[in-house]
């Protein structure tokens, strides 16, 4: 059920000038939303915040990227460490960032936001003469605006002179360059200075000031979106239909009326008497957590549609679905859906609308936002896993080293690592699996580097599985920075007693449901144990997964030892049909030697899930132990380290290569031509 089309079949002239590169170029706030992480909590008895992108341009821009536009962003952020994450948050979904101007004199705006109940939402806004309201016309060119098939405006950057000043050029380009326009009526009285400047929760304040300015620039839109309360702000009148009818008369342009749960009308041409005349847009009906943000994800659901010529009809039906989404979760900008939300959402809600009340509590929509956004691909994964505990240990105590001394070998690891990565050009290519028992210092050296970080959370050689720093693993994960993927390793067999195994699951399940609040990707390295000490036949693996798989357990990543051709593609079929969203297989050493990893990786390299290797004893074992007996210096350590490392990675990429260019052959229609003369 497809409600965003991309290639509609069009019986009537397009709404937008052809040739344009951007879908819509979006002028306005950008600031940094804290989220009161305790709901039912009074703001002043709030203890920890959630940090967000905020601002409702910067929340539609977000908006609009994540549901398949071309989206831009046109303001300033401050020359601080908020106007980088904002910056880096926008790119990262695909938003153009290139007129986001950094301003060095004013910081970042910021905002407190708070979830009382389901009607209170207090929140203060700390905007006093920040970076985005000095956004100005020399910021910004008339070949940006005009690349453009639309320009967005909120209004409370008509609320100053500085930012009117700034609008007013941005339209006037748009109205010579056949760029529609929309307005966004966005109506905080706080940023008016209508009131206290702490009292950023309340909506609605008539000011015969305000109506006068909007009513001399809504002549320059050609879309208003706008609740019941801004459209009366923008018409001066206290009853909406007078408001309406008010603000037609200064303006064509099409109005679109949000109505909280009831859904939402369309106004084009005159306005009617009563409003019951103008059909009701109806949106799907849930309970309420946040709404705030929930009009800027409305908005941003309506552009999706109207910028690609859908129906009125089709792009309020995407934007109520956008809305009843966005009220359901926590923030706003990360809580926006993609299209395969929207589209599932849409499909459940016709079929069990009472269920569909409770999106939050849907599994499948639970993991369709989080697999579904843009994210950071890893094709491949060259990593050096040194996050083991019990090896190191044992390793000083075989040298009678000093067991702080692990600590600082474990920093020269991650020298060796960056200086492999530099000399090999491997910037995006790079990972590590480090702890925190010993690496705490080295975890702090690698983040930031943009390397794919993995750090584990087991008891060493525990079975059943048991957490590394107690059974609490949700308040382990809370001090993780968010780019470490969790990584576990357990000793699964699918054939191993019931109580032992039900231990395990509950434990995984713990973690994975962890993971989940906490946003963290998740690695599970499975090592299924020899039961009765007999090998393990062909496709236990692949059953140890598909058991995982079957109570609900979908991570991020696995990790496997090295397979034959065969389970491989066992391996490969499972994960395609079970969780196409998977990122993929990294494959671990076991402390084998050179040659015989390098043959497991032959085998692996014609998967099409395995994206490479993390692999630690055989790299580090031998400089490790001399390095702790005192037979080599840091300089050395280094050294041997990045030559095993990197006859690794020489060894997966020309396994790669071989593979690539065997299956090349395959497809060839050399290949077919010479099967089928061999067939005949």
């Amino acid at each position: 059920m497809a409600i965003i089309p991309t290639n509609p079949t069009r019986t009537t002239p397009s709404r937008f000038a052809p040739g344009r590169s951007r879908d819509i170029v979006c002028l306005g706030r950008l600031g940094v939303d804290l989220y009161a992480q305790q709901v039912g909590a009074r703001l002043e008895d709030v203890s920890t915040f959630a940090k967000y992108l905020g601002g409702s341009s910067a929340n539609i821009a977000f908006g609009c990227a994540r549901l398949g536009l071309q989206s831009a962003m046109l303001t300033r952020v401050g020359d601080d460490h908020m106007g980088r994450f904002l910056t880096e948050t926008l790119a990262k979904e695909g938003c153009d960032t290139s007129h986001i101007r950094v301003d060095p004199e004013r910081l970042t705006a910021l905002v407190l936001l708070g979830i009382k109940d389901r009607d209170t939402f207090p929140l203060i806004f700390y905007r006093e003469n920040c970076a985005d309201m000095a956004v100005d016309p020399a910021d910004f060119d008339e070949a940006f605006i005009a690349s453009a098939k639309a320009l967005l405006i909120t209004g409370t950057h008509f609320s100053t002179e500085q930012v009117n000043r700034t609008s007013l050029a941005a339209l006037d380009y748009a109205r010579r360059n056949n760029v529609r326009t929309v307005l966004d009526i966005d109506y905080r009285p706080v940023l008016w200075g209508l009131t206290g400047k702490a009292d950023g929760e309340t909506r609605f304040v008539a000011s015969a000031g305000v109506s006068e300015h909007l009513q001399r620039i809504l002549p320059n839109f050609d879309l208003v979106i706008g609740t019941e309360e801004e459209f009366r702000i923008a018409g001066g009148k206290e009853a909406l239909v007078d408001a309406l009818k008010r603000v037609r008369e200064v303006t064509s342009a099409t109005l679109l009326v949000k109505r909280g749960p009831l859904g939402c009308q369309i106004v084009e041409g005159a306005v009617p008497d009563s409003l019951d005349d103008v059909p009701m847009q109806r949106g799907v009906e849930v309970e309420v957590l946040n709404v705030l943000g929930a009009g800027d994800a409305f908005a941003s659901g309506f552009l999706s549609g109207w910028l690609r010529d859908a129906s009125l009809e089709d792009c309020a039906r995407a934007a109520n679905a956008c809305g009843a989404l966005v009220v359901s979760r926590h923030g706003c900008a990360p809580a926006m859906p993609t299209p395969a939300e929207l589209d599932y959402f849409l499909s459940e809600a016709q079929a069990d609308p009472v269920r569909m009340r409770r999106p939050d509590r849907d599994a499948t929509l639970a993991r369709l936002h989080r697999v579904t956004p843009a994210r950071k691909r890893h094709d491949e994964v060259l990593g050096f896993a040194f996050d083991h505990r019990n090896q190191f240990f044992d390793l000083a105590q075989q040298t009678g080293a000093d067991e702080s001394r692990i600590a600082h070998l474990k920093n020269l690891y991650v020298e060796a690592v960056a200086q492999t990565e530099s000399a090999l050009g491997l910037q995006g290519k790079i990972g590590v699996l480090i702890d925190d028992r010993y690496g705490q210092d080295a975890l702090n050296a690698a983040t930031g580097r943009d390397w794919w970080i993995g750090r584990p959370v087991e008891l060493p050689g525990s079975v059943p599985l048991v957490f590394d720093h107690g059974r609490s693993i949700g308040t382990t994960l809370a001090s993780w920075p968010i780019g470490h993927t969790v990584k576990c390793l357990v000793q699964f067999h699918p054939d191993e007693p019931i109580e032992q195994r039900l231990e395990q699951e509950a434990q995984l399940r713990a973690l994975y449901d962890a993971v989940q609040a906490s946003g963290h990707e998740l690695l599970l390295e499975v090592i299924p144990p020899k039961l009765d000490g007999k090998p393990n036949p062909p496709g236990t693996i692949a059953r140890a997964l598909k058991r995982l798989y079957n109570i609900g357990l979908y991570p991020e990543w696995w990790k496997l030892e090295p397979l034959d051709a065969a389970q491989w593609r066992e391996v490969d079929a499972l994960i395609a049909e079970r969780d196409p969203h998977c990122r993929g297989v990294v494959l671990l050493g076991l402390s084998a030697p050179m040659d015989q990893l390098m043959s497991g990786f032959k085998a692996a390299a014609a998967s099409q899930t395995c994206r490479g290797f993390t692999v630690g004893r055989t790299i580090f074992y031998e400089p490790s132990y001399a390095w702790l007996k005192g037979d080599i210096d840091d300089k050395t350590v280094i050294a041997r380290v990045r030559t095993a490392f990197e006859t690794l990675i020489a060894a997966w990429r020309e396994a790669r290569a071989e593979a690539l260019t065997a299956q090349t052959a395959q497809t060839s229609p050399a290949h077919h031509g010479a099967r089928e003369e061999k067939a005949a």
